[in-house]
């Protein structure tokens, strides 16, 4: 893996915690992008429910709020970058799987499935009735 080195606060006794990889700005040691945390953060999760979804230690959460916050313009260039991707992907798979799913959906329930899927339907109702 090909990673360059990034330091959010540039003391030479400092640990370093961020890493360029293939995969973008990522806390190094772990596979958890800056933009993972970004999309908590703007999901309004408190720092600590960020750290426990993504098994962080504080120092590691600490370092790349710190980065995010000392690089933000580029951070959110690249954020932006990532999500616009994330879309076209996407878009592309759903245009892809377009016909197969209409054609799954068009498929008859198979006869081997029929008691399973009344009984699916006996439990749904039994919620529905537990709901009112």
């Amino acid at each position: 893996m090909d990673a360059t080195v990034l330091n959010p606060n540039p003391n030479p006794n400092e640990k370093v915690t961020i890493v360029r990889t293939e995969r973008g700005l990522t806390i190094a040691g772990t596979r958890i992008t800056l933009y993972d945390v970004i999309d908590h953060l703007k999901a309004h999760y408190p720092p600590k429910f960020i750290r426990d979804v993504f098994n962080l230690t504080d120092e590691q959460l600490g370092a790349a709020i710190s980065y995010i916050e000392a690089h933000q313009t580029d951070v959110e260039a690249e954020y932006q970058e990532v999500l616009k991707s994330a879309e076209e992907t996407r878009q592309y798979w759903e245009e892809r799987n377009r016909e197969r799913f209409a054609r799954i959906a068009a498929t008859p329930p198979r006869s081997e499935y029929e008691a399973a899927r009344v009984k699916l339907q006996q439990r749904k109702v039994q919620r529905e009735a537990t709901k009112q």
